[in-house]
């Protein structure tokens, strides 16, 4: 049996709730908005961290994946390694900038740095988008066997406009 507790601005979180389990930590302060917490009788709140994961990671990869400068740096690792100059060289930008996409980059395990001396130079990480891809690739399917439904309702439609087409002729 479930028990559902809502939290408002008035009351405090309880100090066991903490934010791997989703919710802000406690401290001792009041919370300024409400949360709904669904809890079994018997113990504390429900959760999926496998999920949880999952997404986050997916999350972070096509976050990373997201900007055209990123993308970039990676075609241009895919020809060989670079130094932080370099790249932010080649991309037009300051070098803080450049660390900073680096550093998203390197979070999700697409690129790996090594410093030597004053000189950062980065590489591809050893981690590929096998999962990524994987998750493209169920939903590409997926969208493969709706439009292949589609094309056989469209079929059928136009299949059944000819013979009624015809039965008006005559």
């Amino acid at each position: 049996m479930l028990r559902c507790n809502v939290l408002g601005s008035s009351q405090r979180i309880p100090r066991r709730w903490t934010r791997a389990q989703g919710l802000p930590a406690a401290r001792g302060r009041e919370t300024h908005q409400t949360i709904l917490v669904l809890t079994p009788t018997i113990s504390g709140p429900i959760l999926n961290h496998m999920v949880h994961y999952s997404q986050t990671h997916l999350d972070a990869s096509f976050a990373a994946l997201s900007d055209p400068t990123r993308r970039g740096v990676l075609e241009q690792l895919g020809r060989g390694d670079a130094s932080i100059t370099e790249l932010a060289d080649r991309f037009h930008m300051t070098l803080t900038g450049m660390k900073k996409h680096i550093g998203v980059l390197e979070r999700v395990g697409l690129v790996t740095t090594k410093k030597v001396g004053r000189v950062r130079t980065c590489n591809l990480g050893l981690r590929g988008l096998e999962e990524e891809a994987a998750w493209i690739e169920r939903y590409r399917r997926l969208w493969e066997a709706r439009f292949d439904e589609l094309d056989e309702v469209i079929a059928e439609l136009k299949r059944k406009e000819k013979v009624n087409g015809r039965k008006k002729r005559k």
